[in-house]
């Protein structure tokens, strides 16, 4: 593989200044069109399995991380609080703080209103913004950052529910990992250790602990135990995926927590008129879109799927005499990201199309243009002949559609 910063730097995908500063990289337009594709197909595929998605803000009262107890156990993570106004006598929980995470604001969502017992699993979504003060020996490209997008979702479901949706979940994660091309290096169940950092609750450890473990039978994966990689508040499904120097990294998770639920005051009204407190599963399909695209640019080598790519056909005209076959070709494809390349010799341009990866080249001469046709050309080298242009560009809906990762499936 190749270094994902490097490239995504060629491929104009990201880029990063220091007056932004360290750990705050940009998309640029490449980068940005990319995402927007996977952030879409994401929410789609969380949609089509009863995710409800909200948006929430990226910040808090300090009440609210000592509630979820980040304070107590994250602190160190997290960027030094806000004032809220620049009055002097505004009290401690007048500071805002970055939330290092979205699980707390979801369990707001959750207790918005009362729940019965018929409404779960609730599971809602969204990919939003949390922030960790990472310290800047350890920053670098999109993988290690200080503001991330991640995509995060949460399910508030009754204590028998959970291997199912845990299992349900896993699922989901295979399925987004195919469709983006994502290469598992293994997956681990992550523990406690010994060290003061976690939850002291045996036995909501156990109870967690073996609710994963049988999740994970049952779905026939296998794992690892990983000692002291948990979460503060409970063990997690971790899957893992490895750098271009072999470096392994966290991409998707499940985890379980019976802590906050019960901290945030989350009940349901049950058939027997009580009201327990329910179980809450944090997940995310593919992970921040920071450390997702740094893995899909080397896996990828930066020439993605078509159906992410950030251009899906760069047309050609031969000279300015097919300009206006060209506009034509665009206007009858306004559902694909295209561009028109016209200065230049055509080999140049050529050349250039096949360094920004682009997967489809539709080059236009004078016998194209009087046939109402297109000649494509692949981005692995193979040439089509001249075809229709519905046809070439059903070709490309296709391939897209499907998200095949072939050019011609």
């Amino acid at each position: 593989m190749i270094d994902h910063r490097k490239l995504g730097r060629e491929l104009e995908l990201f880029d990063s200044d220091p007056l932004a500063g360290a750990g705050l990289p940009f998309w640029l337009p490449a980068g940005a069109a990319a995402r927007h594709a996977v952030e879409e197909y994401l929410r789609e595929l969380e949609r089509r399995n009863d995710y409800q998605h909200v948006i929430s803000p990226p910040m808090g009262r300090r009440s609210l991380f000592e509630l979820s107890r980040h304070l107590e156990h994250f602190a160190d993570d997290m960027f030094p609080p806000l004032a809220m106004s620049s009055d002097s006598s505004d009290s401690p929980d007048d500071q805002l703080f970055l939330r290092p995470s979205l699980c707390p604001h979801h369990a707001l969502v959750y207790r918005a209103r009362g729940r019965s017992h018929r409404e779960l699993p609730l599971r809602i979504a969204e990919i939003g913004q949390m922030f960790r003060a990472e310290r800047s020996g350890v920053l670098g490209g999109l993988s290690r950052v200080r503001v991330i997008a991640l995509n995060d979702g949460h399910t508030f479901c009754v204590p028998d529910q959970v291997v199912g949706e845990v299992g349900r979940e896993l699922l989901l994660i295979r399925q987004a990992h195919e469709a983006l091309g994502v290469q598992v290096s293994g997956v681990r169940l992550s523990l406690r250790d010994g060290s003061g950092k976690f939850i002291d609750d045996d036995a909501m450890w156990a109870r967690a602990e073996e609710v994963l473990r049988a999740a994970l039978k049952t779905a026939g994966v296998e794992y690892e135990d990983a000692p002291g990689e948990a979460a503060f508040y409970g063990p997690k499904i971790d899957i893992q995926v490895r750098d271009d120097a072999g470096r392994e990294q966290t991409l998707s998770t499940v985890q379980i927590d019976y802590d906050k639920p019960e901290r945030f005051g989350l009940t349901y009204a049950a058939a027997d008129g009580s009201h327990p407190v329910p179980v809450m599963i944090h997940r995310s399909l593919a992970g921040s879109m920071e450390r997702l695209f740094a893995h899909l640019i080397e896996v990828h080598a930066g020439a993605f799927p078509a159906w992410y790519a950030p251009v899906q056909l760069m047309l050609l005209p031969v000279s300015a005499a097919q300009d206006a076959a060209v506009r034509d070709i665009r206007s009858a494809a306004t559902d694909l990201r295209v561009e028109v390349s016209a200065e230049g010799s055509l080999g140049a341009r050529i050349r250039q199309a096949a360094l920004r990866k682009i997967p489809y080249v539709g080059i236009v001469g004078d016998r194209e243009a009087a046939a109402g046709q297109i000649a494509l050309r692949l981005r692995d080298g193979r040439e089509l002949p001249g075809q229709p242009v519905s046809e070439a560009l059903g070709l490309i809906r296709r391939m897209v559609n499907f998200r095949s990762h072939d050019l011609l499936g």
